[in-house]
């Protein structure tokens, strides 16, 4: 007896359909395939709901100071500041822990600021009504409660609520146009083509008596890629299989264009779209403006400790001699004295680190994301950058 079936199926129930290998199984309407067919496993797969922002009311304060200190500049001025708090320096801790808390508190609140419009953003967008046709009717619902599997109507200039498999068109030739310009920048209409063989459907009653599924990859990142096969059963004969491409696929955040209206099946959704998970990506890596801050902070940063080290020589080499040793004016103590000449030496080291630490200065981060912050404005308010096409400014 063949138990492989049997330990598949086992093995895919216990790990969970999306981790156990690197495809999924879509069920178009959620409709069981046949008997005889492939196994039917319940999905379990994320809903629609989608998270671009990067703070809760919770986690805000730790995280972002986490993010703030992880900069190099702001790293340096903590450490100085906890420099001055440990050893007699020759300035207050206050003239170094003023100005980065300064910094940090400004940088936080505008930061917490954008955040606050990237979670008003994305309640906008989990909210707005998508229609999905069920038992032959169309109904409408929200996008967060857009589930895999869905067979979803998208109409001309609607943007499309999650990753879809194209079904059928209101167009003769199973063609629809698309425009990317919130996914790529590119304004132009691009081309996408329906499964020839669901091409012809026209009504809500059509599209939900299809009974097939989508095999395809994992989710990733790659616009431009994709990889499936849709299994159409009929009667009782096997099931037709149809390759499936990026051609097919619909992508969240894209728009219809010169199309009346389409059918879909949502195959990624939430944050498995490839819109988050670009997103998702790209918040981790850093600016091209801040990877070219980090590289100068690093040569003024070596400067400053080659200063250092060069003034604590010519101090220990100025008081060999003794009748230079000790200045009317700056007597040691006798703790100072017993001191050994190491961890005399690496305290100087560090007072003169204090002394000269301005070479980086305090508010340069907070000073590139202010202007980065109104420049931004400005732009907008450029009428000359305005579409009066589409009516649309530029940020």
């Amino acid at each position: 007896m063949d138990f492989s079936l049997l330990r598949n199926i086992i093995s895919r129930f216990c790990v969970g359909e999306e981790n156990w290998v690197g495809s999924r199984t879509v069920y178009i309407g959620h409709k069981e395939p046949p008997p005889g067919a492939e196994a039917y496993i319940p999905q379990r797969y994320p809903d629609n709901h989608i998270v671009s922002s990067k703070y809760t009311f919770w986690n805000f304060i730790p995280k972002n100071l986490f993010e703030q200190f992880r900069r190099i500049a702001n790293f340096y001025f903590l450490v100085i500041f906890l420099v001055q708090l440990i050893i007699d320096t020759p300035t207050s801790p206050i003239t170094s822990g003023l100005p980065l808390f300064f910094v940090i508190t400004v940088t936080a609140i505008k930061q917490g600021y954008e955040d606050w419009l990237r979670h008003k953003a994305d309640c906008s967008i989990n909210e707005c009504p998508v229609d999905v046709v069920q038992q032959g009717k169309v109904v409408r619902t929200q996008s967060h409660k857009l589930r895999v599997g869905d067979i979803v109507v998208v109409r001309e200039d609607e943007t499309f609520p999650c990753d879809l498999i194209f079904l059928s068109s209101s167009r003769y030739d199973g063609i629809c146009y698309v425009t990317t310009t919130s996914l790529d920048g590119e304004s132009s209409h691009k081309t996408y083509y329906a499964v020839p063989d669901t091409m012809a459907f026209r009504t809500e009653q059509e599209v939900d008596s299809l009974h097939a599924t989508i095999e395809c990859e994992q989710p990733q990142p790659d616009l431009y890629k994709f990889v499936g096969r849709i299994n159409i059963y009929k009667d009782k004969d096997e099931p037709i299989s149809r390759t499936l491409g990026a051609e097919n696929l619909l992508l969240r955040g894209a728009t219809l264009k010169n199309t009346q209206h389409i059918y879909a099946v949502a195959v990624y959704t939430g944050m498995d779209t490839k819109m988050a998970l670009n997103y998702q990506s790209k918040s981790q890596k850093r600016s091209a403006v801040e990877k070219s801050m980090n590289a100068f902070l690093i040569v003024y940063l070596c400067i400053l400790i080659s200063k250092a080290v060069i003034n604590t020589v010519l101090k220990y080499a100025w008081q060999w001699s003794p009748d230079r040793d000790e200045p009317w004016y700056n007597h040691r103590t006798e703790i100072e004295r017993q001191r050994h000449v190491v961890i005399r030496a690496f305290t100087d080291f560090l007072a003169f680190m204090v002394l000269f630490n301005y070479i980086i200065p305090v508010s340069m981060y907070v000073t590139v994301e202010m202007q980065k912050f109104l420049g931004s404005y400005f732009i907008m308010w450029d009428d000359e950058m305005l579409d009066e096409e589409l009516g649309e400014r530029a940020v």
